[in-house]
């Protein structure tokens, strides 16, 4: 594989840079300090903005108004909104959008992609099952009617974005046959009920409970590997907002320590600060090349050892595993400083919590990789 980015995700990254330079992490309350959300809304002026540079259309053909671009592309954009805490459904919608693209029905791709590009409309999707361990696609029964239209039934937890979505992408399982199918679910719509739920980061989460809820037949992907293929860019993203994030804590930490003084030197000259500092880097560039490695293989489909899950959920391991460890030195390292919520450190320790499980924690992944192993020995 080629680590070195082509001249369009160069453009794209140096796009990202400019939009998120000015986004305050700081922007909302703090979830330390706040019950409830943090904010109704996501940050609707910031979203204006990535769509006017086209960063919300990176992955759409141009016949809706696309660059045509591919997930190492959004990985790159992603990286960065994660250092500025972005509060905006960039991975969701993205992935969505590019889903509807590749396995929707003409109709929903002409009424829906040229609009989500634009920012015009919102997608989502509903990944994390009943309970937040159980597979997503059997936490939701999908029946299909004479009149032509399918009927939802069950419940999906912990949905980004669902109170202000337009539409949120559900995974579901069918009634008579047992095939995983995607139905794109109008958040304002008989028969569908959200509840609140609250993520670490203090963002609104949705309980998504479907009775009954019909969906015109327009609206329901049933091409085979469809929900396979939104999860594993919908993980590989998350992979991508966990580096983000944990290489703005190493800055934050690196900062702090050369200005900390002991005994009359920076505590960053100090044999155990630079040790665990190092080992943190360490983890993010392990980060890194499994990042990269998982974004390439579902962006070229590339043949490998093992299917591109394998290299999906090794990444995984490690944003998972690497951006706990960085949060924690980093919290460490600052001493009370980095509990004060004045300053932005702890509101990065929350949304590493929440990137740590999204999408299930590294044991999950350990799993997934062991059950890959085994039907595929290595040679």
């Amino acid at each position: 594989m080629d680590f070195t980015f082509s001249e369009e995700q160069q453009a794209a990254l140096e796009a990202a840079k400019a939009q998120f330079a000015g986004v305050a992490p700081d922007g909302v309350p703090s979830p330390a300090l706040t019950p409830g959300a943090v904010a109704d809304d996501f940050d609707r002026t910031l979203w204006a903005r990535l769509a006017d540079a086209d960063l919300l259309s990176l992955l759409l053909d141009s016949e809706y108004g696309g660059a045509g671009l591919d997930p190492i592309t959004l990985c790159l954009v992603l990286r960065e909104s994660a250092k500025a805490l972005a509060r905006v459904p960039l991975l969701e919608h993205t992935a969505a959008a590019t889903t509807v693209q590749a396995h929707g029905s003409t109709e929903a791709k002409e009424e829906l992609l040229a609009q989500a590009g634009r920012g015009e409309l919102t997608l989502t999707v509903a990944a994390h099952g009943r309970t937040g361990h159980d597979p997503a696609e059997l936490a939701v029964v999908a029946r299909q009617r004479t009149d032509d239209t399918w009927v939802l039934d069950g419940t999906q937890t912990a949905v980004p974005w669902a109170h202000t979505a337009n539409f949120v992408l559900v995974p579901a399982h069918t009634h008579d046959s047992g095939r995983t199918v995607l139905a794109l679910v109008p958040r304002a719509h008989e028969g569908v009920v959200l509840a609140d739920q609250f993520s670490t980061t203090g963002e609104r989460l949705a309980e998504l409970h479907l009775d009954s809820a019909r969906v015109a037949a327009k609206y329901l992907l049933d091409a085979d590997g469809a929900w396979e293929e939104l999860r594993l860019l919908l993980t590989t993203g998350t992979c991508a907002l966990a580096l983000g994030l944990g290489e703005k804590v190493l800055e934050m930490t690196s900062g702090y320590t050369a200005r900390r003084e002991q005994f009359g030197h920076p505590i960053a000259t100090f044999q155990a600060v630079a040790v665990q500092a190092a080992d943190r880097y360490i983890d993010l560039r392990a980060m890194e090349a499994t990042l990269w490695q998982a974004a390439w293989r579902i962006s070229s489909g590339a043949p490998g050892a093992l299917p591109a899950a394998g290299d999906v959920a090794t990444a995984k391991i490690w944003a998972s595993e690497g951006i706990r460890r960085v949060v924690q030195t980093a919290q460490h390292l600052h001493g009370g400083f980095g509990a004060d919520t004045d300053y932005s450190l702890h509101r990065y320790h929350a949304w590493a919590k929440h990137l740590e499980l999204s999408l299930g924690p590294a044991a999950a992944h350990e799993e997934t990789l062991g059950d890959l192993l085994a039907a595929h020995p290595l040679g």
